[in-house]
């Protein structure tokens, strides 16, 4: 199990050091254009995902995302203790990867936001999205899916 959690927590940095840092220089480097930051940001998060699901994903299953490791529990292939610490996992990785982009782009460590992200339509689209992240999962590891798996690596 803890090849499994340090899997999650690695990737979990990673995939947020990536989201975040690609931001950060995307938005430094695209002179304003904010459809060319965020391609930037769009391509490295992607590349990124490839590769940590293709080397992570027959350690740990590469979930990434809590509620990617809730579908695995909802489905009784991981059991409380373990969704618990997959979660413990990948909030420890993740805050860890935005405090080391923070600092490979000389910025502050702790930063709060300055723009309010709530409201129905907030809440609609990160309700859409975990759901869009979380779909495949539970559609094609069903055990006469195999060979769909790799799209998987897609989502």
């Amino acid at each position: 199990m803890n090849q499994k959690l340090f899997a999650e927590a690695a990737g979990s940095f990673f995939l947020f050091a990536t989201v975040v840092g690609s931001g950060i220089m995307a938005e430094q480097l695209s002179g304003g254009n904010v459809a060319v930051a965020l391609l930037g940001n769009t391509l490295a998060t992607g590349a990124m995902l490839f590769v940590l699901i293709t080397m992570l994903g027959p350690i740990s299953g590469a979930h990434f995302n809590p509620a990617v490791s809730l579908v695995f529990r909802l489905r009784g292939e991981l059991s409380t203790p373990n969704l618990l610490a997959y979660g413990a996992a990948q909030l420890i990785g993740g805050i860890a990867g935005v405090w080391a982009a923070h600092l490979m782009f000389d910025q502050p460590v702790i930063q709060f936001s300055q723009a309010i992200r709530t409201g129905s339509g907030q809440w609609l689209g990160e309700f859409i999205a975990t759901f869009g992240w979380c779909s495949p999962y539970w559609r094609l590891l069903k055990p006469n899916r195999k060979r769909l798996r790799p799209a998987l690596l897609y989502t």
